[in-house]
């Protein structure tokens, strides 16, 4: 499928995350290429009361894709086919802070990218485009991710800074230290590129983290400890029926009309990569 083809569209996107790998009822199925491969998965494409969704597991139907092996681009470029404007990018986080418990989601406001070598870039032919990313957050739908999540009455900060590391591995209890020591809230490894190709496309992005475990424990505390994959795993799969609960409430709600952010300002004249 490309852009000129006649097909389906969608108004909304859905990144899901760890643990959580289909997300609509009553879809049809997308295969799409872009210029940039194959996203994660075919694309399912549904509605959410009057809205339609485009739905796509970042790692694959199977977790086939460890963090610094999605397809980001692909995914991104895959939801601009469908005329996706606004994206939500659910997923699972650890905490850097006591207050942040596993259960709890953070929208997070702010992002501090650590990792290195991903593709996270429209802009590497062509002519130049710098594009601002001081608030990497659309603030708009942010305000409305919050706003459903204490709707559906699970326990939601609606600030907080997410730093995002390459992965697959977890962090030196140093590294960790680090981290806290610099004020962020909360680490992931899969945000970036994610929500900078999408303001590159000029598209609105939200993050909802869910809290799945304190980083390496908790200083002072030798009862929490370290993260390990089988508990995030784990604790995502039985918490995702609050994910699955907090969109339901939220993509309905989600307003059309952009005027409220300048999400869609920072696009500049794209590759042509347009058959």
């Amino acid at each position: 499928m490309t852009v000129a083809d006649a097909g389906p569209r969608a108004e909304l996107g859905v990144f899901g995350g760890s643990g959580f790998y289909s997300f609509l009822d009553d879809v049809e199925t997308v295969e799409i290429t872009t210029p940039y491969g194959s996203p994660s998965a075919p694309v399912a494409i549904g509605h959410v009361a009057d809205r339609s969704v485009a739905f796509i597991p970042r790692h694959g139907r199977r977790h086939e894709f460890v963090p610094h092996q999605i397809p980001a681009r692909a995914n991104l470029w895959a939801m601009r086919l469908l005329g996706v404007e606004r994206v939500i990018g659910p997923c699972a986080a650890g905490s850097l802070r006591p207050e942040f418990a596993p259960g709890d989601f953070v929208v997070c406001d702010q992002l501090v990218d650590r990792t290195r070598g991903r593709a996270d870039t429209f802009y590497d032919a062509g002519d130049a485009h710098h594009v601002s990313f001081a608030d990497p957050y659309c603030a708009d739908l942010a305000t409305a991710a919050v706003a459903a999540g204490e709707r559906v009455g699970v326990r939601m900060h609606d600030h907080g800074t997410v730093v995002v590391v390459p992965g697959p591995r977890f962090s030196t209890r140093a590294e960790s230290r680090w981290y806290r020591d610099q004020g962020w809230d909360v680490i992931n490894m899969t945000q970036y590129p994610e929500a900078y190709l999408a303001r590159e496309l000029g598209m609105c992005y939200a993050n909802i983290s869910l809290i799945t475990d304190y980083d390496t424990g908790v200083e002072g505390d030798d009862n929490v400890e370290a993260v390990t994959q089988d508990e995030v795993f784990r604790f995502f799969e039985e918490n995702v029926v609050h994910v699955r609960a907090l969109l339901g409430e939220l993509l309905p709600t989600v307003s059309l009309d952009r005027a409220k952010c300048d999400c869609a300002g920072a696009k500049g004249p794209l590759p042509d990569h347009t058959p």
